[in-house]
């Protein structure tokens, strides 16, 4: 029924949307254009629906990407909260240090960490994330300890992937871009190698809290601290959220702003 629709569809338009092989099918360049399109269309019909809905009734389904370093752990408390509060909308998260397309992937909105890249996405700040670098004991009486960003250079990094990374002098950011042997998508992963002393890594802070009391981390650069990273609340373009992306951010702004325990986790 989907495949006799999006024939029709495209003999309306006169144009091809779908590349069609005998592998499968994927979208041409009309394609993604007109699902970007279609897509705001969409949440300004989710939008008109909650605007006519009781103010607090919220219906339907939300669909979240969070991060799973802390997603499992910080946010998905709020999450819960927030399906108890709405008994009648249905709430699916996926829990991933991966990147997603949101609109190609059928996403409300994500839970993003760090510096934000420039897009189309729309995005709101809901709180502070801060890092430290930190390497181990044994890491440091092999290969020292570099004590600028530029010295940082000569040494194995623990990487997510090709990420730059950015450090305060003052009032200035110093942006450098480290290599390493070593990188996985995900923080926790990262800490261990840390531990293990395969190299320096810029981690969260809340992540590492134990093993730097413990003494398995040590923080090195102290004179130039990270720049602080931002948790934001992404969404596909469109000129009105939907009220319960809305209702999330609010309640994520709240976590972030009473949560003693987050807060000192990530000082």
């Amino acid at each position: 029924m989907v495949s006799r629709r999006l024939f029709r569809l495209e003999t309306e338009l006169g144009i091809q949307l779908l590349a069609r092989t005998t592998r499968g099918a994927a979208l041409t360049e009309a394609g993604a254009t007109f699902r970007d399109h279609a897509a705001r269309a969409c949440a300004e019909i989710d939008v008109a629906r909650e605007t006519i809905l009781p103010a607090g009734d919220l219906r339907g389904r939300l669909r979240v990407s969070a991060p799973l370093s802390f997603g499992s752990t910080h946010f998905a408390p709020v999450i819960a909260e927030m399906a108890r509060r709405h008994p009648h909308l249905h709430i699916h998260t996926c829990y991933s240090d991966h990147v997603v397309d949101l609109i190609a992937a059928g996403y409300d909105c994500a839970i993003r960490l760090g510096y934000l890249e420039d897009s189309s996405l729309v995005a709101r700040r809901v709180g502070t994330i801060y890092g430290t670098v930190v390497a181990s004991p044994e890491y440091i009486k092999a290969h020292g300890a570099p004590e600028t960003p530029e010295e940082l250079l000569a040494h194995q990094a623990l990487l997510q992937g090709s990420e730059a990374w950015q450090f305060m002098d003052g009032n200035k950011i110093i942006t450098v871009r480290p290599q390493g042997r070593f990188k996985a998508d995900n923080g926790a992963a990262l800490v261990a190698a840390a531990v293990a002393g395969l190299g320096i890594g810029m981690l969260p802070s809340g992540l590492i809290k134990e093993h730097l009391a413990s003494g398995a981390l040590d923080p090195v650069m102290t004179r130039y601290p990270v720049r602080p990273g931002g948790a934001y609340v992404i969404r596909p373009p469109g000129h009105h959220p939907a009220r319960k992306i809305r209702v999330l951010t609010e309640l994520l702004i709240e976590y972030f702003d009473q949560n003693l325990h987050f807060a000192e986790l990530n000082h």
